[in-house]
């Protein structure tokens, strides 16, 4: 498999801030987390499935987004691997059909996640995605693809959040490789 935009130049593709979090989208999660882990010694990954949302809001109407994601580290940056379980509209299928893979977004911190909104909306950006996590973090997806040629995605680095990002980071020193993909 090769790579639209390698982890490396995505960092450097957007002037909203400092990439944290790249997501490429994945028809199968094992596979994809196998090859990051052999090709790119990315990893390990870590597995939520089906994860809970509050809310959901799919350009500003509300749906149900049914998605997993796996977690893991790539030198300073997290690699997220985005599945989503069924074909309702979303900012998922906004790019990519169920079969197909490739980079989805690219994730950052933001100081006021209102503010990123509205300077994203101001710079032609549509909101594809608002959402809540069951235990609290607002994110959003800006439709950056014209600009970039892919999503954004925005949120506040809550202690919960950096706490996660700790643990992903933690588990990727002296990773010797091996089981790369976990459950949660």
């Amino acid at each position: 498999m090769k790579l639209a935009l390698h982890p490396r130049d995505v960092r450097r593709a957007t002037d909203f801030g400092e990439v944290v979090q790249i997501a490429y989208h994945a028809p199968n999660i094992e596979k994809l987390a196998t090859w990051f882990a052999a090709e790119l010694e990315a990893g390990p990954f870590y597995l939520l499935e089906h994860i809970a949302l509050k809310s959901s809001l799919y350009r500003g109407e509300p749906m149900t987004f049914d998605h997993s994601s796996a977690y893991g580290q790539f030198g300073d940056v997290m690699i997220e691997l985005i599945h989503q379980h069924d074909d309702q509209p979303s900012a998922v299928r906004d790019m990519y059909d169920a079969d197909m893979k490739g980079l989805h977004h690219a994730a950052i911190f933001v100081d006021d996640l209102a503010g990123a909104m509205q300077d994203a909306t101001e710079s032609g950006m549509a909101i594809a995605l608002d959402a809540h996590t069951a235990d609290g973090v607002h994110f959003v997806m800006a439709d950056a693809r014209e600009k970039y040629g892919f999503m954004l995605e925005f949120y506040e680095p809550s202690p919960a959040l950096l706490k996660f990002y700790q643990f992903i980071r933690r588990k990727s020193e002296n990773w010797d490789g091996s089981d790369p993909l976990r459950r949660l």
